[in-house]
């Protein structure tokens, strides 16, 4: 048996460089030392039999010399020395020393010290010798009346430990504990009594709170957090009591601790399924939220919220309670904020939508002028996303939505900027009737906006929607005015020779040559044109962005003017309005041009945004009906569809959820009368105690797949060869941030193996906890042994070792047999997640490390090679099913994931199909992988590297 398989009560520190004592220094010690030295000498010998020792001529020594010292450090010290001796002899017989040890106990469950006898008491739960607990049975009794509460409570545990395991010695323990309860005032020996009666004695613990159910509000929270446990069991054990308890449950909500209304609104949701219960328990939820200050306590009981909401029936009741969970936003955390704001999102509905936009009308205002939190941008971002989904989803609350969030466009936060400008697009493609009003905020702003990126998207709106006479002049005068004066090049050289003093421009460098508008020279000063002026500062926003050499918006700006121009022409019949209007759209799109090719901007045009000017050139010079018909109606019809598509997209996903979440009854599935249900059979709900426990020591159950012993065996490594004289295998079990190895080790030989040793040690960000102990095999024997591993981070990793043994009656030396590597799989640690385009190219950009794989495989089809990886990698694929259907013979598609441990793993899979070498050609191109740290991106490229063919099988 290894020492991970053995109960460990006592963890003791052994310092690795310390030489071991020998016996007889030690015996010394023990014998003639004074307090200090006998101490250290016993420390040393508990440690030595921990270390596997025997040390048998210690045990007389120390009962002689040692035992009857009154002091406590020592006392202490005797009581993990005794837990850990052995005690019998190798035929399991009592040692006859153990006798003395017995009276010492007994000596010390009298002494006048209340600590003394209550680190005894708790010492004697750890016996597993009848012998020696028999004689002490009266002592132990008497200590039950004890003064001292820590006595009591210890003498209750040692009770209903000896109760537990032997029986025989106390028959009477559970009549004698409730005699203890109904007269004990202090709460922990309250607690201990009343644990001990759920589990020994049910009745009697029911008894009990029968008696006092009135009172149990008025009692402290770690009584109340036990008589919860106990409604919960007799509950679910017994269906016909509930009546009888729920009300105990009800008032414990009002409890002043918050583990206790925690335990009693998850009971609650257990017991009950009405309404009134469901509303009670959300509502406790609700207020440990908002009282609560520790983040991790919000995040978890938001989870159970959440979790409440997937149940149909509790979803209704929980809608009444949407403005209630919008308290959380009080909470500065983003995590939680966003959890809240999902989960208020998902619940809403058409009775409550309007007061849930006030609520984050209020929130977005608070937001504007407060930057003194880090998360103030994000969380004003997650607020635009919320609104812009209730707007989409309600779409009568678009109205009173779009006018706060205009504002944002001149914010200088791009991200949220860039959601309300998707937010209007949308909005004003969709709902006809807020064209006028999106318009005329828009103008109202469009002069504010300080991002380039959204003044493009702002002059495309405007654009594309301005369909009256007077608002194309308006969105003409707005552009002019954030020009500034035209032509451009004239208007800056002007600026710049204006303000060159002339002592400045006698040490001037030499001079440049520029071309005006007119075509004539004009010379410019070095000096004057590489200053820092503040004019740079003072420019219009529309002439600044080019200037930086931002001529994309250049041609964003043709594109307007072009399809106003052709809109303006249609509307209005006069012909000197029409040429006067697209003359001054010419005008601007020239100066734009001239402005490129001249040295002015920090950078010059790119051949692209030239290409583009001349071309809305022309189109306005020769107004074609083909390209009337493509600025005016194809533009607008690719957007419609894009939305289309994205709507459907959305619906398709929340028809999934739904149907995830839709509780089927199969036709055929057995009815369950409680009535005729066994007891053993009433596990139908599991048991939240347990499952808490579990979680707790991290054992949470995963399930196994449909044959469990056949994806045991798939783990299954084998690690030395059939003609090995050891042959050992191992099933690698991962559970989140543990590998056990379950390794079975067998003697292929005649001969008896000592010390047999599975030596083991790791590469990568894995760390072996234990050394596993030395056995011995006798000829054709067989072992299990347990070894713990530790994991920091997601990264392939490798355990590997050797088996050592001695062969009885041969030579001294010792042979070996080394083990094949386990791979640690990186598959264990990575799970499928989903986050936006924007924030994917944001990650894109922000990871330093890359990966490029070279795709490998015998794949003929892009989609069948994309779902392989897919299920190889554990990712999931952002690129919408749209994107990807259809053959053109190349694919490009964005995968992401997260690791357990929060590392975030992006791929671009960019693939093509070489039809010229027949259709049998195996899919080529590239992989590039992105993380944080190198460990992920490396192993996730060995990841696809080992799996990029497809097996035959």
């Amino acid at each position: 048996m290894t020492a991970a398989e053995n109960v460990c009560y006592t963890l003791i520190n052994v310092a690795s460089d310390s030489e071991p004592p020998s016996e007889i220094s030690l015996k010394t010690d023990l014998e003639k030392g004074e307090i200090k030295a006998k101490t250290e000498a016993l420390k040393k010998v508990i440690i030595m039999i921990l270390n596997g020792e025997k040390l048998p001529g210690l045990l007389m020594t120390i009962i002689r010399f040692v035992l009857p010292l009154q002091d406590h450090t020592i006392k202490k010290l005797l009581l993990v020395f005794w837990e850990i001796v052995p005690k019998t002899t190798p035929d399991g017989k009592l040692l006859q020393e153990m006798i003395l040890v017995c009276d010492a106990y007994r000596k010390d469950l009298q002494h006048p010290n209340e600590f003394i006898r209550g680190s005894t008491l708790r010492f004697l739960c750890k016996l597993k010798e009848p012998e020696l607990l028999e004689p002490l049975m009266p002592a132990i009794r008497a200590c039950l009346e004890h003064r001292h509460s820590y006595v009591r409570r210890n003498a209750v545990l040692a009770i209903y430990t000896i109760y537990r395991n032997f029986e025989h010695l106390i028959p009477d323990a559970p009549e004698l504990i409730h005699d203890f309860l109904v007269n004990e005032k202090d709460a922990s020996c309250k607690r201990n009594a009343f644990m001990m009666l759920i589990h020994a004695d049910q009745d009697r613990a029911l008894d009990y709170l029968s008696t006092c159910i009135d009172q149990v509000h008025t009692f402290g929270d770690i009584l109340q957090l036990v008589i919860v446990e106990l409604i919960y069991k007799v509950c679910h054990a017994n269906p016909s009591e509930r009546a009888r308890f729920i009300r105990c449950i009800y008032n414990l909500l009002q409890s002043s601790s918050p583990a206790v209304k925690y335990e009693a609104a998850g009971t609650l949701v257990t017991l009950s399924s009405a309404p009134t219960a469901i509303k009670a328990a959300a509502q406790c939820y609700i207020d440990l939220i908002v009282k609560e200050s520790d983040n991790n306590v919000k995040l978890i009981v938001l989870d159970r919220l959440i979790e409440l909401k997937e149940h149909p029936t509790h979803e209704r009741v929980l809608q009444d309670l949407v403005m209630d969970i919008l308290r959380v936003l009080t909470t500065p955390d983003l995590e939680v904020r966003k959890k809240t704001l999902q989960l208020a999102l998902d619940l809403v509905s058409t009775r409550n939508v309007e007061e849930l936009v006030i609520v984050l009308k209020k929130e977005v205002i608070k937001t504007n002028n407060v930057t003194e939190h880090e998360d103030t941008d994000k969380y004003r971002q997650l607020l635009v996303r919320t609104l812009h989904s209730c707007s989409v989803r309600f779409p009568d609350m678009a109205a009173n939505v779009i006018p706060v969030l205009m504002e944002f466009l001149s914010d200088t936060n791009e991200a949220a900027a860039a959601d309300v400008l998707e937010f209007v697009r949308e909005a004003i493609q969709r709902f006809d009737s807020l064209r006028p009003l999106i318009i005329e905020k828009m103008l109202e702003v469009f002069h504010s906006i300080k991002t380039v990126k959204i003044y493009r998207g702002a002059l495309w709106i405007l654009g594309e929607y301005c369909s009256t006479k007077e608002d194309i002049q308006s969105v003409m005068t707005e552009i002019r005015r954030s020009l500034g004066e035209i032509p451009i090049v004239e208007n800056e050289i002007k600026k710049e020779l204006g303000e060159v003093k002339p002592e400045e421009e006698m040490s001037a460098a030499p001079a440049q040559k520029l071309v005006t508008e007119m075509g004539t020279y004009v010379t410019q000063s070095a000096l004057s044109s590489s200053r820092p002026s503040k004019k740079a500062e003072d420019r219009p926003p529309l002439r600044g962005f080019l200037m930086d050499g931002d001529f994309y918006v250049g041609a964003s700006l043709a594109t307007t003017l072009t399809k106003l121009a052709l809109r303006y022409v249609a509307i209005v019949q006069d012909k000197k309005k029409q040429n006067s209007f697209v003359a001054e759209a010419m005008l601007i799109m020239a100066t734009v041009l001239h402005l490129g090719k001249s040295t002015l901007p920090k950078k010059p045009i790119t051949d692209d945004d030239v290409d583009r000017i001349s071309l809305c050139l022309k189109v306005l010079s020769e107004c074609p009906p083909l390209m009337n018909d493509i600025f005016n109606k194809e533009c607008r019809e690719s957007l419609s569809r894009m939305l289309t598509v994205k709507l459907e997209e959305e619906k398709l996903s929340q028809k999934k959820e739904s149907e995830k979440r839709n509780v089927t009854v199969q036709a055929d599935d057995p009815i369950s009368f409680m009535q005729l249900t066994a007891k053993s059979e009433m596990a139908s709900k599991e048991d939240q105690f347990q499952l808490s426990l579990l979680a707790a020591m991290g054992n949470t159950q995963k399930k196994e797949a449909a044959d469990p012993l056949a994806s045991k065996l798939n783990k299954v490594t084998q690690l030395t060869g059939f003609s090995d004289p050891v042959y050992a295998e191992a099933y690698v079990h991962v559970n989140q941030y543990d590998i056990v190895l379950d390794v079975l080790v067998v003697n292929q030989t005649n001969d008896t193996l000592q010390n047999c040793t599975l030596e083991l040690a790791t590469l990568g960000d894995l760390k072996l906890v234990e050394k596993p102990s030395p056995l011995t095999l006798a000829p054709h024997d067989f072992a299990n042994i347990k070894a713990n591993v530790k994991v920091a981070s997601t990264e392939n990793g490798i355990i590997f070792g050797n088996i050592v043994y001695d062969v009885s009656g041969a030579a001294s030396d010792r042979n070996c047999v080394v083990l094949s590597d386990i791979h640690i799989d990186i598959m264990d640690y990575i799970q499928p997640a989903t986050c936006t385009d924007a924030e994917f190219r944001q990650m894109w950009a922000e990871f330093e490390w890359e990966n490029k794989v070279t795709v490998n495989t015998n794949i003929t089809d892009l989609n069948e090679y994309l779902q392989h990886i897919i299920r190889s990698t554990n990712m999931k694929c952002l690129t919408p099913e749209k994107a990807l259907s259809g053959f053109c013979g190349f694919m490009a598609a964005n995968l992401y994931a997260r690791s357990i441990f929060g590392e975030d793993a992006l791929a671009n899979v960019s693939i093509e199909k070489p039809i010229h070498l027949g259709p049998e050609a195996p899919v080529n191109g590239h992989i590039r992988i992105r993380a944080k740290s190198q460990g992920m991106a490396l192993s996730l490229g060995d990841k696809i590297n080992l799996s990029q063919k497809k097996s035959n099988s």
